[in-house]
């Protein structure tokens, strides 16, 4: 697909189909029709219509089931309904006399072979991936810092030191604290460093080293300088032989202190990566060991979460590789939230840590993203400008074997923001990112910041109404037998009327054994559509507003009869599921009246029904917008995770909707597609 900026006028917009045409329309929501390819305005059949693009409930069924059913159902003899009833019988009378002149038709129909000398035409293909200036010569792992500060003992003086073969051969402490705690912004600031510095040397030669690495004065001062320290950042504290944390004053309250230093960012990768800890107090001198235990205790709030994280990287209790990943990234997206208030604006992200002059030329955006590629085993080149979902699909795609980003796509989350709406840090069906198996990769990201996804299983909803089904029932010799025979009444009406002549009484019988075959089609025939439905042609099938099984089983096969259940509810597939408490697994009615109920409070008119003709089953959900495009993403709990999405033909990208959780054999009936474009 050509990914063309669209064009927007007021009140139109002017997109472009698979083959570059261009086309003007109004800003209602429309569809690229599977067949041809054009866009299409959407219409969505609706339980209750209320806007222009809302039709009501419609089907295309088999006419003659409808009518046989009602035929059998109604009694003619009550009142003048009987004039109705013999319109009707008539009606289906002759639709069996068609069925039967079609059916000659076929048999003396001249067989026409397809032409399989062409081949379909494969789209054009092209990388979106953006790779930053300098990211293929960056090493992912470095051994030493790029710069320290090293006492030089001849001067009784300290140095910054860039040589290599000193950097090597130099033990060195870490230095880990907050910008509050060491200086105020003001006519003084240049002063409070100075003094904080001092301190830190202080309490560096009272550990008896002679090397230290604070960030005031080892982070770099043009931009390329600044983003190779802070790649590097994790690695400082993985080298250090220490680190030590800087706290403020204990008389403001050393409970006051620790909370105040854990709820920084970098935290996480500052106290984890070390080899070793210890603490010291502005006003104080003495200088303490800690372990991540302690750390644990005093700093962090958290204590659950981050519980876990410590006694995976004390060696007590290990983590698998994804789950452990994603504690870490739950943790650090935590500390930017605990700090502000409600309703405030985030401050300027990690100023102590990237510079100081980053203050006026903007911070870093993504620094949350950078401070957690410390952990993985490929790291990006950090940017200034990107945001911070752009710089978490990058780690995701550079460490592709963790996939995060893929297995995203297959959340749910409880509010799925307008743009990025693959982003998930939670999931209603509570399954975690470990818990999926991604069927989906990322291949790059656009320019509106969208994934790229590649192997994708698409299918299209069918909205405007229901089509008709062709299906197969349970194999019975006596319904095939007593199917047959309404199809035998005007063959055997007419073979009576063409011996009248030569043989009477032949004649009048086999005109009066027609009739009575014709009369008695009605029964005969719903009898013969009566088996439980074991194969369906594929189809999903929305309509807006809650629909029952009933309802549904009537527009798609004509009505059910007897107790053939054709339709079943989803046990554990969507957020309006309630599984049957039985031996057998199934959904109850009751998740009927829950959707109703919802369609009825805050939800009303974002409450759809989903049929999937395959599988024979019903699901309810909620959605901003009718999803048109439904992608296999995942699977997880012996279910596939499948996307609903709809179309923005202006931007040229698709929108999650919803997340249903579907039999996997599903997606074997969906179509393989080229790239797709999330946002």
């Amino acid at each position: 697909m050509r990914w063309k900026l669209p064009v927007t006028q007021r009140e139109t917009i002017t997109c472009y189909d698979n083959l570059g045409n261009s086309k003007t329309h109004g800003l209602e929501q429309r569809y690229v029709s599977p067949t041809t390819g054009v866009c299409r305005k959407l219409v969505v059949q609706a339980v209750t219509p209320s806007t222009k693009s809302e039709v009501p409930i419609r089907d295309h069924t088999q006419q003659a089931s409808k009518i046989a059913l009602w035929l059998v159902a109604t009694s003619p003899l009550r009142g003048w309904i009987i004039f109705k009833w013999v319109t009707l019988w008539l009606w289906f009378t002759l639709k069996l006399l068609w069925s039967v002149l079609w059916l000659l038709a076929q048999l003396y129909a001249p067989i026409d072979l397809p032409d399989d000398s062409g081949e379909d035409a494969e789209p054009k293909e092209h990388s979106s991936r953006i790779i930053e200036e300098g990211e293929m010569d960056t090493p992912t792992r470095t051994l030493y810092p790029r710069l320290l500060i090293i006492r030089d003992p001849i001067r009784n003086e300290w140095i910054q030191c860039t040589d290599r073969n000193v950097i090597i051969r130099t033990k060195f402490i870490a230095i880990s604290y907050r910008a509050v705690d060491a200086y105020t912004r003001g006519p003084d600031q240049e002063k409070d460093k100075a003094q904080f510095t001092e301190e830190v040397r202080a309490a560096v030669l009272g550990q008896k080293y002679d090397a230290y690495w604070l960030d005031l004065e080892c982070i770099g001062e043009t931009p390329a300088e600044k983003n190779l320290d802070l790649y590097c950042m994790a690695d400082v504290y993985r080298g250090a032989d220490l680190t030590l944390i800087m706290l403020g004053k204990s008389a403001a309250g050393e409970n006051e202190c620790w909370k105040g230093w854990g709820e920084r960012v970098w935290t996480m990768p500052e106290a984890l990566l070390t080899s070793r800890l210890c603490y010291k107090f502005r006003d104080r001198e003495v200088v303490t060991p800690l372990s991540l235990f302690e750390l644990a205790n005093l700093a962090y709030t958290n204590y659950n979460l981050e519980q876990a994280i410590i006694n995976a990287y004390s060696g007590k209790d290990p983590l698998e590789r994804l789950e452990r990943l994603t504690l870490l990234k739950t943790a650090i997206w935590q500390r930017r939230t605990a700090a502000l208030a409600p309703g405030v604006a985030p401050p300027p992200p990690k100023l102590d840590m990237i510079g100081e002059k980053s203050v006026t030329s903007g911070a870093y955006k993504a620094e949350r993203v950078y401070a957690l590629m410390g952990f993985f085993e490929h790291r990006i080149q950090p940017n200034r400008s990107e945001d911070e979902l752009r710089a978490l699909v990058r780690l995701s795609m550079a460490n592709d074997n963790d996939r995060i980003a893929e297995r995203m796509v297959s959340m749910l989350p409880s509010t799925i923001t307008k743009t990025a709406c693959w982003y998930s840090d939670d999931d209603i069906y509570r399954a975690n990112l470990w818990d999926i198996l991604p069927e989906i990769q990322v291949a790059g990201v656009t320019e509106n910041g969208a994934l790229v996804v590649d192997g994708c299983r698409t299918a299209t909803i069918r909205w405007k109404d229901f089509p008709e089904v062709a299906f197969v029932t349970t194999d019975s010799l006596r319904r095939t037998i007593i199917g047959f025979i309404p199809h035998l009444s005007w063959p055997t009406l007419i073979i009576g009327l063409g011996i009248l002549m030569t043989s009477r009484v032949g004649g009048i019988s086999l005109i009066v054994i027609g009739l009575v075959l014709l009369i008695c089609s009605p029964r005969l025939f719903v009898f013969s559509q009566s088996g439980r439905v074991v194969s369906a042609q594929p189809w999903l099938i929305g309509v807006k507003g809650v629909v029952s099984i009933t309802e549904v089983e009537t527009h798609l096969y004509g009505g059910a009869r007897g107790h053939f259940p054709r339709m079943d509810f989803t046990p554990s597939g969507s957020q309006f599921s309630i599984p049957e408490r039985g031996t057998e697994r199934g959904g109850s009615f009751r998740q009927y009246d829950y959707a109703k109920l919802a369609d009825s409070g805050p939800d009303a008119g974002h409450i759809y029904t989903l049929i999937d003709t395959y599988s024979s089953t019903m699901y309810y959900f909620r959605a901003e917008r009718p999803p048109t495009v439904c992608i296999f993403a995942g699977r997880e709990g012996g279910l596939g995770r499948f996307v609903l999405c709809s179309e923005r033909c202006n931007i040229n990208e698709l929108h999650k909707e919803s997340v249903l959780r579907m039999p996997t054999e599903i997606s074997q009936k969906m179509e393989l597609s080229g790239w797709v474009a999330l946002g």
